[in-house]
């Protein structure tokens, strides 16, 4: 499985320079910097939405060209309440990542973001595009309805039945024609035990699903009670919304506000989480974008030939 003669790894571990908190409403979301504070800003957007950013994110940039930010989105990682779904939709979370380049003096930054954080990227970048000097996506998704179907209803379940049976298992055979709504029905009930269960189930299931090759110790993360609970109510709400766009395509439609915005799109080939289609549906109508497929890859991020890609593409972007 080797591709690259030269493969870019991650950075070495850091610390941030500086962390706090930004109220908003209810709630109190975490932020941190790191890298260099004269570099050049960028912003990590991670995934789920619910997932966090852990102290691995910080590691796809040059910490000596980067002044580098990432924070904890509503209910999660740090950030309080823990599991909130009150004032938290995906436009709450762009005013966020307003509210802290405006607090953080940020005049323009870099944006970088996988999965969700690719959807919440594109969806940023639409809104505030004079903000945003370049883009690099991986593993793109953009919320449509035969994305959802294709890993929560009937797809990726062909590819990994093992680990799809444990998500099935959780939901009663006469509930299994809309299992996001199945889910979500678990997840507003008053069973506590149910509910984390169930919680654990939906993160296994993803987990299970991400790396080429079977990673026991994400799938281990996974069921963490903490994290499983803010991934999977958060996920569902979101995906039980649609994301909360003005229709499935929105972001395809808006594709022209960024247009001339240099982008990079990473892209595992065998990704069961956002399959390739959607990328190639993205680029497709963003010609001007650069699509890099990484041949021997899934979804994660930390997949070495994605991970190559990923830090090839802010080394470029440095120099910019």
């Amino acid at each position: 499985m080797k591709f690259f003669n030269k493969k870019n790894k991650l950075f070495p571990p850091i610390e941030p320079f500086n962390s706090g908190f930004l109220n908003k409403g209810v709630h109190e979301i975490y932020y941190e910097q790191c890298g260099n504070p004269k570099g050049k800003p960028a912003l990590f957007l991670h995934g789920g939405p619910g997932g966090g950013a852990g102290s691995f994110s910080r590691r796809f940039f040059d910490p000596k060209k980067y002044h580098i930010v990432l924070f904890d989105q509503r209910g999660c990682g740090k950030s309080k309440p823990h599991t909130c779904l009150e004032d938290n939709t995906t436009w709450h979370l762009v005013e966020d990542i307003e509210s802290i380049r405006q607090k953080l003096e940020i005049d323009k930054w870099l944006v970088f973001g996988g999965s969700w954080g690719s959807t919440l990227a594109l969806a940023y970048a639409q809104k505030h595009p004079e903000f945003v000097t370049e883009l690099v996506l991986r593993g793109i998704f953009m919320l449509r309805e035969k994305e959802l179907q294709w890993f929560y209803q009937y797809g990726a379940s062909e590819m990994y039945p093992e680990a799809w049976k444990g998500f099935l298992d959780e939901i009663p055979t006469e509930k299994r024609s809309n299992l996001i709504e199945a889910y979500r029905d678990i997840f507003n009930g008053e069973d506590k035990e149910k509910r984390l269960s169930a919680a654990k189930a939906w993160s296994k299931w993803e987990a299970s699903t991400s790396f080429i090759n079977h990673n026991p110790e994400a799938v281990k993360d996974s069921v963490n009670s903490k994290f499983a609970l803010a991934f999977a109510l958060i996920e569902n709400h979101y995906f039980v919304n649609k994301g909360f766009l003005e229709d499935e395509n929105q972001l395809l439609t808006n594709i022209d506000i960024v247009r001339n915005i240099p982008t990079v799109i990473v892209q595992g080939r065998y990704d069961m989480v956002c399959p390739p289609t959607t990328a190639y549906e993205l680029h497709d109508k963003w010609p001007e974008s650069e699509l890099k497929i990484a041949p021997f890859s899934g979804h994660s991020a930390f997949e070495e030939e994605i991970t190559h890609l990923l830090i090839e593409a802010t080394n470029k972007f440095a120099r910019s």
